[in-house]
C-alpha cells in the first residue's frame, strides 16, 4: 500500500470559486496528498476588485487589530497564459483594472481560533504531517500563530517541509507596493522563513525579504542565495521584471534548489523560465502554483527542473481552458464575468494529473 502523505493548508476558504484553501485542495488530492484544511476566512467569494489595489486601496476595515474583511482572499489577479510567475502578474489589459465580484459576505479565523482548531487536533493525536501549505494572511498574530503551529509540528516530525507563499506586495508599472500591513514584513523576515523549506515569492517580494534590489538576473540569483542561507531550500522567484530574449510579451520566474548528497555536500540547482502573457485576468492563481509546486517536489525532490515545468505546465492548461470556456459563456466580444473566468478546476483534472509539458525550463 502506498504511503500516506498528509498536508495541513492554512488558507483562504470561498464558498464559489477556487482561491486559497478551494484552490490548493483539489489539484492535492488529485495528485495523492490526503489534505486537512484550515479556513483562514470563509467567505462567499473572492473580494478582489482590481489589479491596482494597494495599502488598503478599497479594502473595508472590521476594527480592532483582526485581518481586513475587504481583502482581496488572495491577490493573485493578473495572469499570463503559462503562468509559472504564478499570482504577480501584470498583463491586465488595455486599462490596467479589473472590476471583481460587486459583493461578499463572510467571516474571518483569528489567532486564538486557529489555536483552538490545532489544539483538538493535538489532543485527538492527529497532528503528524509531511507538509504544511501556507498562503496569503493580512494579520501579524494568525502569522506568528502559524510559525508557533509549524515548529510544534517539526518537532513532531523533523522531516516536515513548509510551504510558504509569503504574500505582501507585488510591482505595477516598475512601483513596489505592499498590499499587507508592513508590520508584517519582519515577522515574515525573522520568523516564517527561518522556518521554511519552500518559498514562492515574486521579485518584490524577494526584495522585501532580503533587502537587496533586482536589475538583472545575477542579483537573482544572490538574492536567491541571501534567502537560501536565511532557511529555504528551495526558493521559486514566480516573476519578475528581468528582460526576457524572446521580447516584452514574455515574463522570467527563475528557481534555486539547494540538495545535500550522502557524502553531506550540498549542490544548487538554479533554473530559469520563460512565461508568454495574455490579455486575462483570473483569481487564485498564486494558490494553485504552491500547491502543485508542493506535489511535484515531493515527487521529483532532486530536480527542481523537472517539478516546475510539471506546475508551470499544468496551470497552463488550466488557464486556457478556463478563458476558452469563460469567452464561450460571456459571448463574442463581450468581456467575461468574475463569476465565468473563475478556475476551470475539475475539468482540468487530467491535466493537473499528468500534464503535457509545454514550458520548459533551462538549467543555468
Amino acid at each position: 500500500m502506498e504511503e500516506e502523505c498528509r498536508v495541513l493548508s492554512i488558507q483562504s476558504h470561498v464558498v464559489r470559486g477556487y482561491v486559497g484553501n478551494r484552490a490548493a485542495t483539489f489539484p492535492l488530492q488529485v495528485l495523492g496528498f490526503e489534505v486537512d484544511a484550515v479556513n483562514s476566512v470563509q467567505f462567499s467569494n473572492h473580494t478582489g476588485r482590481s489589479g491596482h489595489t494597494r495599502r488598503g486601496d478599497d479594502l473595508e476595515d472590521t476594527g480592532g487589530d483582526g485581518p481586513q474583511r475587504g481583502h482581496p482572499v488572495t491577490p493573485q489577479l493578473l495572469v499570463t497564459a503559462a503562468p509559472g510567475q504564478a499570482r504577480a502578474m501584470r498583463a491586465a489589459g488595455p486599462c490596467g483594472r479589473w472590476e471583481g465580484y460587486a459583493h461578499w459576505k463572510g467571516q474571518v479565523l483569528n489567532s486564538d481560533e486557529l489555536r483552538e482548531l490545532y489544539d483538538g487536533l493535538r489532543l485527538n493525536h492527529v497532528n503528524r504531517y509531511d507538509y504544511v501549505l501556507t498562503g496569503y494572511t493580512r494579520d501579524k498574530s494568525f502569522l506568528a500563530m502559524v510559525v508557533d503551529i509549524v515548529r510544534e509540528l517539526k518537532q513532531q516530525n523533523p522531516r516536515l517541509v513548509y510551504v510558504c507563499d509569503p504574500v505582501m506586495g507585488d510591482k505595477w508599472d516598475g512601483e513596489g507596493s505592499m498590499y499587507v500591513p508592513e508590520d508584517l514584513l519582519p515577522v515574515y523576515r525573522e520568523q516564517v522563513v527561518p522556518v521554511a523549506d519552500i518559498i514562492t515569492p515574486n521579485q518584490f517580494e524577494a526584495e522585501l525579504l532580503s533587502g537587496r534590489k533586482i536589475h538583472s538576473q545575477e542579483e537573482a540569483l544572490a538574492v536567491m542565495d541571501m534567502l537560501h542561507s536565511m532557511g529555504p531550500d528551495t526558493v521559486v522567484i514566480t516573476s519578475s521584471d528581468l528582460p526576457s530574449p524572446k521580447g516584452r510579451d514574455y515574463l522570467i520566474a527563475l528557481g534555486s534548489q539547494r540538495t545535500r548528497t550522502p557524502d553531506g555536500s550540498v549542490v544548487t540547482q538554479r533554473i530559469s523560465m520563460e512565461m508568454h502573457k495574455v490579455d486575462a485576468v483570473f483569481v487564485g492563481t498564486g494558490d494553485l502554483f504552491a500547491a502543485m509546486l508542493l506535489a511535484w517536489t515531493h515527487k521529483h525532490p532532486n530536480s527542481l527542473k523537472v517539478a516546475c515545468e510539471k506546475t508551470v505546465s499544468a496551470m497552463h492548461h488550466v488557464l486556457q481552458r478556463t478563458i476558452k470556456c469563460a469567452k464561450a459563456k460571456s459571448g463574442e466580444g463581450l468581456k467575461p464575468s468574475p463569476a465565468q473566468l473563475e478556475l476551470r478546476m475539475v475539468q482540468s483534472k487530467q491535466d493537473i494529473e499528468n500534464p503535457e509539458i509545454v514550458v520548459q525550463a533551462t538549467v543555468l
